[in-house]
């Protein structure tokens, strides 16, 4: 049946309408169903249905599907024209843009991406072990896991990660050009993690030119700080003071993370072949890097 009153219509389209969130699941369509239906002044003769069938045909809402064989299929619902990346955020509640994506959104690379990255924090983990060189050598002799868990939607890839437990450690807010509200990892959060994960932001080359973006608005402070509280277990500092010197920083922020204790070999990324190796930072990189 239609929806009655006449003024329920406008009520509802411009609560929509005025509204930041632009994709719903059917639970959050539902809920919103049920909570405002009083308030709009909808009789308990107009159903679920009658509600989404007038957002279709009178408004602006759409049905989306995202496909991420062999996984579950998910079903979006849009209201008017949203961004790929709050598209994303609705895989999973809670989620952030990270790695490339947010390198994108913080204006450090031209290049346009067509794959999104969206963490998903996985649940609190107890201690690490000690660590040994043995150790560190057999975790990096391999290539960099990545994640299989990917969504497809139009031309665009939505890579699901199981991020570590942060408690989402220097996410903000951050609106898209359509004034959607955006959950990205901070400048020096970002860099950090493409630190970690190289091949979710280009590669080890990519990470250097977004180190040198970075250069004027990194602060050495933050992301020093921000290291700590992740708590790594392996000593990606070694790493970090490596791309802030390679990308032409000043010798005081560098030097900082020079004199955290550097007890083991490490390495710029995983699966490294062909390697050199950088004695001040203990560090083995790609060949002719």
């Amino acid at each position: 049946m239609p929806l009655r009153p006449q003024a329920a219509k406008k009520a509802i389209l411009d609560a929509f309408d005025t509204s930041s969130q632009k994709v719903y699941r059917e639970s959050e369509l539902k809920t919103i169903f049920r909570e405002s239906r009083s308030d709009w002044g909808l009789t308990t003769r107009t159903s679920y249905g009658d509600f989404t069938n007038f957002l279709v045909e009178e408004g602006k809402l759409r049905n989306i599907t995202l496909k991420a064989e062999p996984y579950a299929t998910l079903t979006r619902y849009a209201w008017g024209e949203v961004s790929p990346y709050h598209l994303g955020l609705s895989v999973r509640k809670g989620a952030y843009l990270s790695h490339a994506s947010a390198v994108f959104l913080h204006g450090l690379t031209d290049q346009i991406p067509k794959t999104i990255y969206v963490n998903y924090e996985q649940s609190e983990k107890v201690g690490g072990g000690n660590l040994t060189q043995e150790a560190i050598d057999r975790a990096f002799s391999h290539p960099q896991r990545r994640s299989k868990y990917i969504f497809l939607y139009e031309d665009w890839q939505i890579v699901l990660l199981s991020g570590k437990h942060t408690g989402r450690l220097g996410v903000l807010p951050m609106p898209s050009t359509l004034a959607e509200p955006l959950s990205v990892t901070g400048l020096e959060r970002t860099l950090i993690d493409i630190v970690v994960r190289p091949d979710y932001a280009g590669g080890v080359y990519q990470v250097l030119q977004t180190f040198k973006s970075a250069k004027e608005r990194n602060s050495t402070n933050v992301m020093l700080a921000t290291l700590k509280k992740l708590s790594y277990v392996y000593p990606y500092h070694q790493a970090i003071g490596f791309y802030l010197q390679r990308a032409g920083y000043e010798a005081d922020r560098w030097e900082r993370l020079r004199k955290l204790p550097q007890d083991f070999n490490f390495y710029l990324a995983h699966g490294i072949r062909d390697k050199d190796y950088d004695q001040s930072w203990r560090l083995f990189v790609p060949k002719g890097f």
